[in-house]
C-alpha cells in the first residue's frame, strides 16, 4: 500500500490502524505517516469497555510513553477527538484536547461541527493550543510526573522554549507546581504564556505553580 501511494503523483497521507497490536511504533514510520496506538476512544474521561473503548485518560496513559517514536512525518495517534459529543463536562474536554496537543496527536474533529456550542468550539479553534501540537519541531511531549492524581508533560519547541501542561485527575482542585529544574529547562527567565486563559505571564523564574481544577488542565508555554 505504501508503494502504491507512492506513485499516485501527489501527497496522500497513510493512516495506519491495527490498534496498537503489533506495536506499529517500533516499525511503522517508514510505512505510513500515522498509526493507531491505542483501541478505539470512547467520550468518556476514564476507563475501559467490556470489548472495545476506552476513555481520553486511559487512551493517554497508553500513548504517555511513547514519545521518541513519534517525529515529523510519522506520528502516535491515540485516535480520534471526542470533544462536544456530549458524555463529558466541557473541563475534561478542554483536558482532552490538550492532551493530544501536548502529545503532538493529529487533531482530527469527531464531534457534529454544525451543532457546536460556542463553547466547543472556542476549545477546537483554540490557536494557541494548536500551535504547540503542530510546532515543526515535532516532538511528542513526554510525561515527566505521574503522582498523587497528578500529571505533568513538557513538550520542547523549535524556537527554544517548551510547553507543559498541568494535569488534575483528581475529584477536588490541585495546585500543582513545577521546577525548571524539572522541566530540563535549566535556571534561565523565561516569558510565560497561559494558552487557555489567552494571557501572558511575564518573565518566569526556576518554577510555576497554579490551581488546577478537578479533571482540569493548565497549559502554559515558556519561551526565551
Amino acid at each position: 500500500m505504501r508503494d502504491a501511494l507512492a506513485l499516485a503523483g501527489r501527497p496522500i497521507v497513510f493512516s495506519l490502524c491495527e490498534w496498537g497490536n503489533s506495536q506499529p511504533w517500533t516499525w511503522a514510520a517508514p510505512v505510513g505517516n500515522l498509526w493507531r496506538t491505542t483501541t478505539d476512544i470512547t467520550d468518556m474521561w476514564e476507563g475501559k469497555m467490556p470489548v472495545n473503548g476506552a476513555g481520553v485518560v486511559t487512551i493517554a496513559d497508553m500513548q504517555a510513553d511513547l514519545a521518541d517514536y513519534a517525529g515529523p512525518g510519522h506520528w502516535n495517534d491515540p485516535d480520534m477527538l471526542e470533544v462536544g459529543n456530549g458524555s463529558m463536562s466541557d473541563i475534561e474536554y478542554r483536558s482532552h484536547f490538550s492532551l493530544w496537543c501536548i502529545m503532538a496527536a493529529p487533531l482530527i474533529a469527531g464531534n457534529d461541527i454544525a451543532a457546536m456550542k460556542p463553547a466547543i468550539r472556542d476549545i477546537l479553534i483554540n490557536k494557541d493550543a494548536i500551535a504547540v501540537d503542530q510546532d515543526p519541531l515535532g516532538k511528542q511531549g513526554k510525561r515527566i510526573r505521574f503522582a498523587g492524581g497528578q500529571n505533568v508533560f513538557v513538550k520542547p519547541l523549535a524556537d527554544g522554549g517548551a510547553a507543559v501542561l498541568l494535569l488534575n485527575r483528581g475529584l477536588a482542585e490541585q495546585t500543582i507546581s513545577v521546577t525548571w529544574e524539572e522541566l530540563g529547562l535549566g535556571d534561565r527567565a523565561l516569558n510565560g504564556r497561559d494558552l487557555w486563559e489567552h494571557k501572558d505571564l511575564g518573565k518566569l523564574s526556576k518554577q510555576f505553580s497554579a490551581p488546577v481544577a478537578p479533571h482540569g488542565v493548565v497549559m502554559i508555554t515558556l519561551k526565551p
